[in-house]
């Protein structure tokens, strides 16, 4: 049971920095002014970890590879504890491939948490402030959906199919990341 605590905690702490590092790259991609409470939110809590990778390398170009980067090393950091509070022998070769796992589960669940807030305040409080942020951090998702879906009653549906669709993806990663592991615990034999 302790066991179950400890990973839980390290995961939510772990999925919160490692999301804020993702949600950095992907809204200075997006241009979203980051003088919003979000934006905010984001540095305080990717800061401490992206600025000294900046130190030591440059981030070029539109997409931040240095934020990605950061969410890439806080996943291993957190697959390699978990890895060495289990005790467990060999199977080194699942870490990267776990924590690779684990970003791509970490940028799916924050999109689908954007997508859901967004979702919501359309239909409930279209006027917040934060609603603009939300709107151009999930355009890139829905626009290409409001092309094959229609208003219905004059409510649109995109970003729940949006949210399916990645539920849909999330389960395909948890059958890859489970065929992956399969493939390398073989290999390891």
């Amino acid at each position: 049971m302790l066991f179950e605590i400890v990973s839980f905690l390290l995961d939510v702490v772990v999925g919160l920095i490692s999301g804020a590092s993702l949600l950095r790259m992907y809204m200075q991609a997006q241009r979203v002014p980051f003088s919003n409470p979000v934006g905010q939110l984001v540095f305080a809590l990717s800061d401490w970890i992206v600025l000294p990778l900046r130190k030591v390398m440059s981030s070029k170009g539109r997409w931040d590879m240095l934020s990605l980067l950061a969410a890439l090393l806080l996943q291993f950091v957190e697959v390699l504890l978990v890895w060495l509070l289990l005790g467990a022998k060999g199977a080194l070769l699942a870490l990267p491939w776990l924590a690779l796992c684990g970003l791509v589960k970490v940028a799916l669940s924050g999109m689908m948490g954007i997508l859901l807030v967004y979702a919501i305040l359309s239909w409930v409080q279209p006027y917040s402030p934060i609603y603009g942020v939300l709107q151009r951090l999930s355009d890139p998702l829905v626009a290409p959906i409001r092309k094959f879906v229609p208003l219905i009653g004059n409510v649109d549906f995109s970003a729940l199919i949006g949210l399916i669709a990645l539920q849909v993806l999330l389960m395909v990663l948890n059958y890859v990341q489970a065929a992956g592991l399969m493939v390398i615990a073989q290999s390891s034999l």
